[in-house]
C-alpha cells in the first residue's frame, strides 16, 4: 500500500532566506532521488500549529523505510534541522486528499 510521509516544522526567522534555497534546490530534489514522490509543502497562515506541513509518497512502506533509513535521508534531515525547529514526522497509509 502507498505510504505517505507527513512532516511539520517552524522556520528559524534568522535562516528564512537560506531555508527556501535549501528547500527548493536540495530538499525536494533529494526526496525525489530517494523515491519519495508527489512532494507537497503547505504554509500555515492561521491557527496554532507549525508553519509548514510537507508530504511525500512512496508506493509501499518498504520503499519508504528504505528511503528513511538511508544516509542520504539522514543528510537531508540534518541539514533541514539547521533551518527549522520543532521538526516532526510520521508515516500514514496514503489516501487521496489532505492528510494530517
Amino acid at each position: 500500500m502507498a505510504t505517505k510521509l507527513l512532516m511539520r516544522w517552524n522556520i528559524r526567522p534568522e535562516t528564512e532566506s537560506e531555508y527556501y534555497e535549501f528547500l527548493v534546490h536540495e530538499f525536494m530534489p533529494g526526496m525525489n532521488k530517494l523515491g519519495i514522490d508527489d512532494i507537497q509543502v503547505w504554509y500555515t497562515t492561521f491557527g496554532d500549529c507549525e508553519q509548514k506541513l510537507a508530504s511525500g509518497i512512496t508506493p509501499s512502506m518498504e520503499r519508504m523505510n528504505d528511503a528513511l533509513h538511508s544516509d542520504s535521508w539522514d543528510q537531508l534531515r540534518n541539514k533541514l534541522q539547521t533551518f527549522v525547529t520543532d521538526l516532526d514526522f510520521k508515516l500514514v497509509s496514503a489516501t487521496r486528499g489532505f492528510q494530517i
